[in-house]
């Protein structure tokens, strides 16, 4: 799976601290904290007919992972939508659009990890593209990484943080193999997540995950099982072994960018009966239906 490129993306104007400029010309300092050391948090978001869905919840987490790694200064939420809105609109984007928002510590005095180095505040990019879900309808291939997911007490997955190194080498990995993505194990050899994506499996009419001991708090995770519970899908949050998503009927992954997507095989072994399964294609369209009934006006 590897996106292509939008030529409607050619020109888009990118947002860096108020200032709308080209992509070709946007620019941050050598000195900023997210290229010194990814001391950066960030939030994806999918523009639907002219909102966003699940903003609130969104900025919320850009909130909390911020306040943990103690930034001194925090946008507002509004201050971040009028951003958002001021972006949309210049870029004359209304659907079919993902939001890469990200907030750094800031321009560092001079380099060095030590965040008493900042006494600018934070930089905030907004970029938005023209990108429809990335995953293929058609089927994931998955392959298991050697990188393991941190747990609390190595790293708070909780932190949606822009250090992502991890995502990165699992992906390398997955790239070698010819597969799509990685599943991600964490340190006791449960199923945490894939280097992008939450992971669902269905085996006997029960939908379940992971619980979010060593991947974050995902949007899309918990509006899935929102509509397991709305929908009356046996469902459940627990530690799942790898053997269990090897002999499950079906899985799928979650996620702002790629949506729900199924998954036909991992690691060789084929999922189910080698296509996206009904339970999939069925939480798949209540979830189209229901980014396309809320969300936060914008544009």
């Amino acid at each position: 799976m590897l996106q292509s490129y939008d030529p409607r993306n050619a020109d888009i104007l990118v947002n860096v601290n108020g200032e709308l400029v080209h992509r070709d010309q946007a620019r941050i300092s050598p000195f900023d904290s997210a290229v010194q050391g990814g001391d950066a948090v960030w939030e994806g978001l999918r523009l639907y007919g002219g909102r966003i869905f699940r903003l609130s919840e969104h900025l919320d987490r850009l909130r909390n992972s911020a306040l943990a790694l103690a930034f001194e200064t925090i946008p507002s939420h509004e201050a971040l939508t009028a951003e958002l809105k001021k972006t949309l609109a210049a870029n004359g984007m209304h659907d079919g659009v993902h939001v890469r928002l990200t907030l750094t510590r800031g321009v560092k005095l001079t380099s060095g990890m030590d965040p008493r180095l900042n006494k600018s505040g934070p930089t905030l990019i907004v970029l938005a593209e023209h990108k429809p879900p990335v995953y293929s309808k058609q089927g994931l291939t998955l392959i298991t990484s050697a990188i393991r997911r941190f747990p609390p007490d190595c790293l708070d997955p909780k932190i949606h943080h822009a250090n992502l190194i991890q995502s990165i080498l699992a992906k390398l990995q997955a790239n070698a193999a010819g597969a799509d993505d990685a599943l991600m194990l964490d340190t006791r050899g449960f199923v945490a997540e894939t280097n992008a994506t939450h992971v669902f499996l269905v085996h006997k009419g029960v939908v379940m995950t992971p619980k979010t001991v060593a991947c974050p708090e995902g949007i899309t995770r918990a509006a899935v099982i929102e509509l397991c519970k709305r929908h009356r899908v046996p469902n459940a949050e627990r530690d799942l072994s790898l053997a269990e998503f090897h002999r499950a009927d079906e899985v799928f992954c979650s996620g702002t960018m790629g949506e729900l997507a199924g998954v036909t095989k991992i690691d060789g072994r084929t999922i189910g009966d080698g296509e996206v399964g009904e339970t999939t294609r069925r939480l798949s369209a209540l979830f189209g239906e229901l980014v396309r009934s809320e969300g936060v006006p914008v544009a």
